[in-house]
């Protein structure tokens, strides 16, 4: 309901009355990783980071800046940086809630509550005198994102200049600081790199035309957010983030690295014209041939003249990378000699990647919106290419429903794995072949020449046509499993996808497979309410197949799946069966600092000696979420176990509560359980989410203290199902 800090707070209480409540425990998990995000504890682990901001807060507070600003004071270091360097007023503004009671509980075990004035506000809406006396000689802000600019420094800065900083020192002044104002950072310069990432390719890009015999449509166009225009109904992030160090399969540098933009946080005017500039264009040679799947981006943040910060992929950071996937080209191959041209641009204070196109010596892959003008084209392409394009005009159809439909990214890499649309369709076929042991299954193409016959005949044969088995579908998202369903003979499909575009997608994929319009239903249009989605299909028969959603793409169980599948078991048919049958968990024991230092901030030396662990803390969740084993640094200290059976058919299999013992194969401390799921369709075709081309990611529980084993030894885990949460514990 969009009140997460009251939830929050409920759940926390709720878990400290009952610190054995799983299902308040499970759910304050969740929140807590909306309301302190797991960055927080990356960031505040960054020795590196802390140190060289710390230097250069220092450097200007000695040389006389000694009123300080804190602009999206998080935890409050900077401003205890600030304070700790002599500064005489420092003010600090956070926006969240929780993060600004988090603050005041650091400041004031800190002893620095008389020194630091907090304000819960956003910058932009500081007044001077109402809420600072006067105009502050200095800035301190780390409101930067991958991108730079996504969290807003551009807009809280140009406020800043214009109504809460002193005025900046003009060049060749000399003069005390403290009458002067300035930022920290001063500066930033943007870097970018075109790399081939069959990782970023598999999330961005649909690469397959048929999938599972269903033949995807040119007139479709699937998209990832990050792909979608500036002109879409919501403002999105135009990139997603990677850490391209880690990131599975790794990379290939396509080009050199090259600038994109410097920007002087210390030029109002600058700032300004940043909003408003043309996109401006950049060329960059290709180096490397290879397949074009991304534009990478990183800055190097100078905090001062001596003083600076990379977010490089080369350099060991807490930052991640802006990911600018390339789409719309009609080749992403790409070769030396070519060059990868480009707009950039920071409008709504994002920056903006687009109108990505290659020209080699002798040819121009396009873009959908094509990077030159009609006007240069002209001039660029040969007249065959010409002919070419008008031919394309005139035989276009002017009536052809062209649909863009923007996916997850989980979405995407899901209609890219073939083997779980492969899998569902055999395990499928089995199930309809053994209820009509005596009629194998008709294949899609009978049922087309048979549709195609038939014609206007149809209506007068209609009591021929026998009863229909009914499948649904409940996954979570955009699933073309009802179509593949329709493909398997006499059965009525109904999908549970909610926005309309993937509706009129699917009915767009269906058309293009001759599929009548009548086939597929939406069974939420059928529906009063969302939550009782399972019920009988209206014809008041049984479901033959109900696909259910299992395992979230974070890793996770899905919330209340047991009750789902309960209610399942209820509404099949004889000899209906429920998608997946069954689930095995496996995890395996590692020593991973990674997953430490991601979980929780490590004392106070990393901090710089400031007391802020045991406050942020109270907001680490032992579960770590949308992990990939495959790249995760860590090391593996036993072999995989299986740790719990959820069995959706016969539920009496399942045990609520179970000891598994683990042999140490390697000597080392256990920091943690990663885990991944087998789900079986049947008892011979499975599905693994820990494969690489899963569309799931993986988890792990990071363990409170790391224990030591030597190999031979034995571990025992307690693996608690209660509902669908599930807790593994190590039994002391």
């Amino acid at each position: 309901m969009g009140f997460r800090d009251e939830a929050a707070g409920y759940f926390h209480k709720a878990v400290k009355l009952n610190p054995d409540f799983s299902d308040a425990k499970e759910n304050f998990y969740r929140v807590a990783n909306w309301l302190v995000e797991r960055w927080h504890f990356i960031m505040l682990n960054d020795t590196k980071r802390n140190t060289i901001y710390n230097a250069a807060i220092q450097n200007a507070v000695c040389l006389g800046s000694k009123s300080v600003l804190d602009i999206g004071a998080g935890t409050g270091i900077l401003s205890m940086f600030a304070k700790k360097a002599g500064a005489h007023s420092v003010y600090a503004c956070e926006l969240s809630k929780t993060m600004y009671e988090l603050a005041c509980d650091v400041v004031a075990a800190n002893k620095m509550e008389a020194g630091i004035r907090l304000l819960h506000m956003k910058s932009l809406d500081i007044e001077i005198p109402k809420h600072i006396p006067e105009r502050v000689s200095l800035v301190v802000t780390e409101t930067v994102d991958a991108g730079l600019f996504g969290e807003g420094i551009v807009e809280s800065l140009i406020h800043a200049w214009e109504h809460l900083l002193l005025q900046p020192k003009t060049r060749g002044e000399n003069g005390n600081c403290e009458k002067y104002g300035k930022v920290i950072p001063a500066s930033a310069v943007i870097f970018g790199m075109a790399v081939e990432c069959a990782e970023i390719r598999r999330h961005h890009r649909v690469g397959t035309k048929n999938v599972a015999g269903i033949c995807l449509p040119t007139n479709v166009k699937f998209q990832s957010p990050a792909c979608s225009s500036v002109d879409a109904e919501e403002t999105v992030e135009p990139y997603t983030t990677e850490k391209m160090n880690r990131v599975p399969g790794g990379y290939l540098a396509l080009t050199e690295c090259f600038e994109i933009m410097t920007v002087d946080f210390n030029n109002l005017q600058e700032l300004k014209s940043l909003a408003t500039k043309k996109p401006g264009k950049i060329g960059v040679p290709v180096i490397k041939e290879g397949i074009l799947d991304a534009v990478v981006v990183w800055f190097v943040l100078q905090l001062d003249d001596e003083h600076s910060l990379s977010t490089s992929p080369s350099e060991e950071t807490c930052w991640e990378q802006a990911i600018y996937p390339v789409h719309d080209l009609a080749d992403y191959w790409i070769k030396s000699g070519d060059h990868v041209m480009m707009e950039v641009s920071c409008q709504d204070c994002y920056l903006r990647i687009q109108n990505i196109s290659v020209f080699g010596s002798e040819r121009e892959v396009g873009t959908g919106k094509n990077f030159t003008q009609d006007k240069d084209l002209l001039s660029l392409g040969s007249e065959a290419e010409l002919c070419s394009a008008l031919a394309n005009l005139q035989t276009n159809k002017p009536d052809a429903v062209e649909q863009t439909c923007i996916l997850e990214s989980t979405e995407i890499a899901l209609l890219n794995n073939s083997l779980y649309h492969e899998g569902f369709k055999m395990a499928m076929r089995k199930v309809l072949s053994s209820l009509t042991p005596e009629k194998l299954c008709q294949a899609m193409d009978t049922q087309c020449q048979n549709e195609m016959s038939c014609g206007s005949e149809e209506s007068n044969s209609e009591e021929s046509i026998p009863e229909p088995f009914y499948v649904l579908d409940v996954s979570e998202g955009f699933s073309i499993l009802p179509i593949i369903a329709g493909t398997l003979g006499q059965v009525k499909p109904y999908s549970s996808v909610e926005k309309d575009q993937h509706r009129i997608t699917l009915d767009l994929i269906s058309e293009a497979n001759h599929f009548p319009k009548e086939t597929l239903e939406f069974w939420l249009r059928h529906v009063e309410d969302e939550s009782a989605v399972l019920q009988r299909p209206k014809s008041d028969k049984l479901w033959s197949i109900i696909i259910l959603d299992v395992i979230e793409p974070s890793g996770l169980i899905q919330q209340e799946i047991m009750e789902k599948a309960a209610i399942s078991r209820c509404l099949l048919q004889s000899g209906g069966k429920i998608f997946p049958q069954y689930v095995l968990m496996f995890g395996l024991l590692v020593e991973s600092q990674t997953l430490v230092e991601e979980s929780a901030v490590q004392g106070t030396e990393r901090t710089l000696g400031l007391n802020i662990a045991p406050f942020i803390n109270q907001f680490q969740v032992p579960i770590r979420v949308f992990l990939d084993l495959s790249s995760l640094p860590c090391i593996p200290l036993s072999k995989p176990v299986e740790l719990l059976r959820l069995d959706l058919m016969t539920p009496y299999l399942n045990t609520s509560n179970r000891e598994v013992k683990v042999h140490i194969c390697k000597s080392g401390q256990v920091t943690a359980i990663p885990f991944w799921y087998h789900m079986y369709l049947d008892d011979e075709i499975r599905l693994d989410t820990s494969s690489e081309a899963s569309h799931w990611k993986q988890a792990a529980v990071v363990l409170d203290n790391p224990i030591q084993v030597e190999m031979g030894e034995e571990l025992v885990l307690n693996v608690q199902h209660h509902k669908s949460n599930v807790s593994i514990t190590v039994k002391q």
